[in-house]
């Protein structure tokens, strides 16, 4: 069982795909079809796309982002290099990811150069992936934030084909997309309250650039002539067309711009068609589990994210937490009587604090001892009794 959060997981990765006889991608036009249907390209990935199915039960976001990335990274690999051996293709990562990262990045800044070649890529990526730095503070960025994560792969082509990252690649691609957004969010017919937060996600998630709202831009002054691959261009196409669907519906001067930039770009018309299509239908079946379109009950969307994220975390540790509740009679009383009725003030400070107690000889409940932590409690507290439940109607029939 793969363990993204666990050291060795690249490693096992590889173990799997092993045990299937199907092939990669054989071409960029299948692999970034497949990319797509993953939804990694739209930032919500719901599937890898490997031979062999992966089983992501009880999975945070980030370590699907951690698979996804790494698997999109290997398919460009495999595509470009003709080599689908895992081992040269980690030791091209590394020194891809050591060039890429600008001055003062710190995402070099936890890896020792004694760890394996797959330990190294481990941590960048892991690195690559991070949105902010606790379950707390996770906010609708790694929307665009993942969305954004293909920019590696393109990188990563261009990286496997030159021998090197060239010169102000990323900068540009980074300022090429936010230009393109800003373009098409101008022409929409319907504004929408999702526009301004798309701005305001794009500015919390570029990496190389500095983001500003250039006046008078058109897809002529932008400079489309720099991107000559077609993945850059298709992603391009797709990230316009993601921004234009907000509102649910492409309007014709807005499918009259998504079909303008691509034959500026010098794709096809069938690609836009196949574009609108793709994203209307991606994106109209996963909305409600999509933290962007969920903006208008931003309330209602932590709590929902946090409960489930919180949920994860106690399943993972469900053996060590019913442990140590089964050791503390009083606690047990007390989780039990909140099952029917409201702790008085006393009791919620006594569960409080021998819950915080359990928490800090379990590494991964600490976040419970973070600021705010406490807020997460009664998410915890809700969700003990489905852990216990005969120990707990003993507790209450001795009780009576």
């Amino acid at each position: 069982m793969i363990n993204p959060s666990a050291s060795g997981w690249i490693e096992k990765f590889f173990i799997k795909l092993k045990l299937s006889e199907d092939n990669i991608s054989e071409t960029e036009a299948a692999f970034y079809q497949n990319l797509r249907d993953t939804g990694f390209i739209y930032g919500h990935i719901i599937s890898f796309g490997t031979p062999l199915e992966i089983e992501t039960k009880d999975w945070f976001k980030e370590e699907i982002s951690k698979i996804a990335l790494l698997n999109a990274l290997y398919g460009i690999f495999s595509i470009i290099n003709k080599d689908k051996d895992p081992s040269i293709f980690i030791e091209q990562a590394n020194l891809f990811y050591k060039q890429m990262h600008p001055e003062g990045f710190s995402l070099f800044k936890k890896i020792v150069t004694r760890n394996s070649p797959a330990s190294t890529l481990e941590k960048i990526i892991d690195e690559r992936v991070q949105t902010n730095d606790n379950i707390i503070n996770k906010s609708f960025s790694h929307l665009v934030t993942n969305a954004l994560l293909f920019i590696d792969v393109l990188a990563f082509r261009q990286y496997l084909i030159q021998g090197q990252i060239p010169e102000k690649y990323l900068k540009k691609i980074e300022e090429t997309i936010v230009n393109i957004v800003v373009l098409a969010l101008k022409i929409k017919t319907n504004k929408s309250q999702y526009d301004d937060l798309l701005i305001k996600l794009f500015e919390a998630s570029i990496r190389y650039s500095k983001f500003s709202k250039k006046e008078n831009i058109t897809l002529e002054t932008l400079d489309l002539d720099y991107f000559t691959g077609e993945l850059e261009k298709k992603y391009l196409i797709d990230i316009a067309g993601m921004s234009l669907w907000s509102d649910g519906v492409i309007e014709n001067n807005e499918s009259y711009f998504l079909h303008t930039l691509a034959k500026t770009l010098e794709i096809n018309d069938d690609f836009v068609t196949l574009s609108i299509s793709n994203t209307d239908s991606f994106i109209s079946k996963h909305k409600n589990e999509i933290p962007y379109f969920n903006y208008s009950n931003p309330v209602k969307h932590f709590y929902d994210q946090t409960t489930r994220s919180v949920t994860t975390l106690i399943s993972r540790n469900k053996s060590r937490l019913v442990k140590e509740i089964l050791e503390s009679k009083e606690l047990m009383l007390l989780l039990a009587h909140s099952t029917h009725r409201d702790l008085n003030e006393k009791e919620k400070k006594k569960v409080k604090k021998q819950l915080l107690d359990i928490c800090k000889t379990i590494p991964s409940l600490t976040i419970f001892l973070l600021p705010g932590g406490s807020l997460l409690l009664p998410i915890l507290i809700k969700f003990i009794p489905k852990l216990l439940p005969s120990a707990f109607n003993e507790n209450l029939d001795l009780d009576d």
